[in-house]
């Protein structure tokens, strides 16, 4: 792929990764918040301004790189804090509740954009015939935001699956310790020292990219064929 492509496809992607990482990271804060927690709140992480939800290294440098270089485009936000024991009712429960609603946070807005899409696709008939010539500004325009659109929708399904992998330090390691019988949660937690490099490994392997079934397959329910 030619590098102006890069620049092109860096310019349509990265904005809608920090969008869709800030709203994850500000969907964990504000439910932690809304049970009793507000560590995050006082923190300023619960916001969409994705400064605050910045990793050097996980959502500037290796999303970049990739993207530029055509390696796998891997990334990552800084974690909101949140103090377990300050939530209310059954902590093992309401720390289910927080990890969950990032990944559903993702969810709703591949739903979102899907939606976008539609719309933009019943409107496109009574659009003016001059803005849909082909090499016109309209027709760029209106050809980025479906690009931009679509890219939300997968985007957000890759995250959002990826975040429910029950594996920790992931959202689905928490959530699936929130409905484990407390007898499995001794041994739960010992698997959980090695989370990081069963993720390591599924990424060295390649199997990671099978993740990218229910990404296709969701995505084919969702926009127009």
């Amino acid at each position: 792929m030619p590098f102006q492509a890069r620049i092109v496809d860096l310019l349509l992607f990265y904005p809608m990764f920090l969008f869709s990482l800030s709203f994850h990271e500000a969907a964990h804060g504000y439910v932690a918040s809304r049970l009793g927690d507000d560590t995050a709140r006082i923190m300023g992480r619960v916001t969409l301004n994705p400064i605050p939800h910045l990793d050097i290294v996980g959502t500037v440098f290796l999303p970049i790189m990739g993207i530029l270089t055509g390696a796998p485009v891997i990334g990552w936000g800084k974690p909101v804090p949140v103090n377990p024991y300050r939530l209310s009712g059954d902590r093992r429960r309401s720390s289910l509740w927080v990890a969950a609603f990032g990944p559903m946070s993702n969810f709703f807005l591949a739903v979102v954009f899907a939606v976008l899409v539609h719309i933009g696709l019943y409107i496109l008939p009574n659009l003016p015939h001059a803005w849909l010539m082909s090499g016109s500004t309209g027709a760029t325009v209106i050809s980025g935001l479906f690009s931009i659109f679509q890219t939300g929708v997968f985007l957000n399904l890759v995250l959002g699956f990826f975040n429910m992998i029950p594996l920790p330090p992931l959202d689905g390691g928490t959530v699936l310790r929130g409905v484990l019988p407390v007898s499995a949660l001794e041994g739960y937690d010992r698997l959980s020292r090695y989370g990081f490099v069963i993720l390591l490994a599924l990424f060295i392997t390649g199997l990671l990219r099978y993740l990218l079934i229910p990404v296709f397959m969701l995505a084919g329910l969702l926009l127009p064929s």
